[in-house]
Order: structure tokens, then sequence, then C-alpha cells
């Protein structure tokens, strides 16, 4: 099994790129199944959750071609199949958004329980609560779910939580549905933005992305485009993280500094100068941090993929943090590794309670989700000795290159056997 070996690496400094997306081009490839043209999409981040959702473009009969480093060609000329298979639905969630394109494209999907990071319970009960406002007929059974509509037509759809999968899967059902769609209290996170703006490139019409309310307003066909998705908000927020508690200096390139207010306030109140450009962020440091509380919100709240990594850093901050998780309660699985290596960490409830001035000692620790992976690489920065960390493959989900880009701004981290 491969792992990650980290040492103490004070002061990271430097420049890292931030790559495309993940949770922005899970979607945008699921809804290259509504469309029979090529689509070409540019700036493909290189993760294990890609391959995975590419592999079942190609199961459900799409062509999917590499070109150079990050861009993928991808044809759904010709779906042969609109069940998708449990071997692949399992590996990952965002697996389940094939099933609004297959909807609204062969009116029948048949897609099995999805997978991914156990980090608490995510349901898809209100995906297919807008299927059936759509006109689907929904059944679940051994594992599965079927749905199946002769004609989808546009309603009022409200959500009980602003879901991001459930928007986005109803977005995509909805893009070539009969009438108009509106959907109240949808998540306004950048990646809706990204997908409404692939779909209305190949001619759709959706209004309002970003809000809470969408107005989709279906159309007979959509037809071949090229896009460029969105840099990856979380992957430079956890860069901009590590530069603060290393006390370091780092240029993060390729960023929209307005997806990521919520960080850089944290950042800035923990005592980290933020410096905000036209695509990049600097973060300068003197490893000197204070105390903060957060509370994880839906966006444009504090974003809860970035809890974890704020809890490694605000280790070391020199007073008592209190981190609040209101989006998924198992999502503090990653305390009990970091308290291996010295972090005083007590969990009530959904509260994380941080004692800062923790003196950190490396140890065998594993990832139990991809954004706790994050974390452990953070707290390995900053403790004495070696940390082995096991379980990888979840870093690898939601990271590209992470161990050459810590590797040239100055970390002391390499892959072992």
């Amino acid at each position: 099994m491969e792992k990650i070996l980290v040492e103490r690496s004070l002061r990271l400094e430097g420049s890292i790129r931030v790559d495309g997306s993940k949770n922005s081009i899970l979607p945008i490839l699921a809804a290259t199944l509504l469309c029979d043209e090529e689509c070409i999409i540019h700036d493909i981040p290189s993760l294990q959750d890609v391959k995975v959702m590419c592999r079942l473009l190609e199961v459900l009969g799409a062509k999917v071609e590499k070109h150079g480093k990050n861009t993928l060609k991808i044809s759904a000329e010709k779906i042969n199949t609109c069940e998708a298979p449990y071997e692949l639905i399992s590996k990952m969630r965002a697996s389940f958004l094939v099933m609004g394109p297959l909807l609204a494209r062969c009116q029948n999907a048949k897609v099995y329980m999805p997978g991914g990071c156990a980090i608490g319970m995510r349901p898809i009960d209100l995906h297919l609560k807008g299927f059936k406002y759509l006109g689907a007929e929904i059944k679940s059974e051994s594992g599965y779910v079927n749905a199946r509509a002769e004609k989808l037509t546009g309603n009022y759809i409200y959500l009980d939580f602003p879901s991001v999968g459930a928007t986005e899967n109803i977005i995509m059902a909805s893009a070539l549905a009969e009438g108009e769609t509106i959907l109240e209290n949808a998540a306004e996170e950048p990646e809706i933005v990204d997908l409404a703006n692939f779909i209305n490139s190949m001619g759709g019409n959706i209004v309002g992305a970003g809000t809470k309310t969408i107005r989709i307003k279906g159309v007979k066909k959509l037809h071949k485009t090229e896009h460029t998705v969105i840099p990856d908000r979380i992957e430079a927020g956890t860069y901009m993280v590590a530069a603060a508690a290393t006390g370091g200096d780092l240029l993060i390139e390729n960023v929209v500094s307005s997806h990521l207010q919520p960080v850089i306030a944290k950042l800035r109140e923990a005592g980290a100068r933020v410096e905000e450009y036209d695509d990049k962020l600097r973060v300068i440091s003197d490893g000197k941090l204070n105390p903060v509380d957060i509370k994880t919100l839906p966006y444009p709240g504090f974003p809860t993929d970035m809890q974890a990594q704020f809890m490694a850093m605000l280790s070391i901050a020199g007073g008592t943090s209190i981190i609040h998780e209101t989006i998924f309660e198992n999502r503090f699985m990653h305390a009990n590794e970091l308290s291996r290596m010295g972090v005083d960490v007590k969990i009530e409830g959904s509260n994380a309670i941080l004692k800062g001035s923790s003196k950190l000692s490396g140890a065998k620790v594993k990832a139990t989700d991809l954004r706790a992976g994050a974390a452990l690489i953070i707290a390995g920065l900053l403790a004495d000795g070696e940390t082995e960390i096991t379980d990888v493959y979840h870093i690898k989900r939601g990271y590209s290159d992470i161990v050459e880009k810590l590797q040239a701004v100055g970390a002391d981290i390499r892959y072992a056997k």
C-alpha cells in the first residue's frame, strides 16, 4: 500500500498553481451526457474521481479522449445503457450525478446507491424529490434507484436543504424538460454556476445560478461546446492554510479570490497576511497564530471541506478555538488521527474544542477521508519526526500532484511503499 511520509517543514516559500475544480468537473462530465455532440473541456485535474467518472461515461456509451495533460473531448452521441454499474457508483458519491442527464436524455435511469468518503449521511432523497416533481416515477430496491418518465415537465421545486448534488442533478434533468423549472433554496456554490455556464454554452437556458432561486427553461436539444473549468477553491484554501501554519510565504496561482472570502477572512483573523490579486493570492505568515472560532455553513459560508485543514493549523495557535460543524454529522473522524500526533482536541457533539500551542510529533496515521488526508499532511509539516500517512487514495481523489507541488515549495514530503 502506498504511503505519504512527511517531515517537519517550516516556512514554505514559492508558488503553487491550483488545478481545475474537482467539484466542478464531476457534474460537468455528467452533463456531457445531455448532448449528442462533442464537448471539449479544459483544465481538468488529474484525479482518481475524474478517472472513475470518465470510465462511467464510457460504460454508458460515450467516447472519452484525452488531449494533452488536462483536456478531454467527450462525445455522447450514443448512450448504450441507462444503467450505471455498482462497481463504479460505489467508488464515489458524485457518480450519482449521471441520473439527471440519463433521465433527461433516455427517459430512464437505473443507478446504484452512491459511495465516497464516509463523512456522514448524505441522502439522495432531495435528488429523487426533484425528479418526482419533474414527472418521473421512482422505484428504489436492492440498493439501486430506477427512475422513468415518458416526458419530463418543468415544475416549482423547493429544496428542504440547499444540497449541492440535488441542485446539480435537478438542473441537468430540467435542461431538456418541457417548460420552466423554478428551483428554490438552491445551493449557491461557484461550482453550480460553472455547471450552469457549461450547459448554457451548449444552448441551455439557466438563469440565477449562484443565487437561491434558479430558473431553468427546457430546450429541445443541446449542441457542442468548449469550456474551461473554474479553479479549485478547496485546493487553493488547503495550500493557503499550509502557508499560514508553517510561517511561509506562498503565491497561490489560478484562483478566484471571491470564491475564498470565508477562508481569507479566517486566515486574517488568525494573524496571517493575505494579499489578493486578479487571479492570485499571496499568504504570508510568521507562524504565530491566533485562535479563531469557525462555523461551517453552505456557501457563501465557511466551507465544511476546509474545517479539517484549519483544525491542523489551529492546533498550534495561541489559545482555544472552537469548530462548529453544521453540514455533516460525522466529519470529525480526523480528530482522532490528529490526536495521535499530539493535537489537543475534544469532540462534543457537533463541536470540536481545540486547545492551541500543541507540540506535534510525527506518528503513523490514516487518511479517513479526502480532506482529513490534507489535514494530516499539514500537521506533518508542523510535527517533529516523521509522519506516515496511509490510505492515501483518499487524498488522490481530490488533490492532483499534492506531493510534487509541496516539494517544489520546500516541503519534506514523499511517497513510499
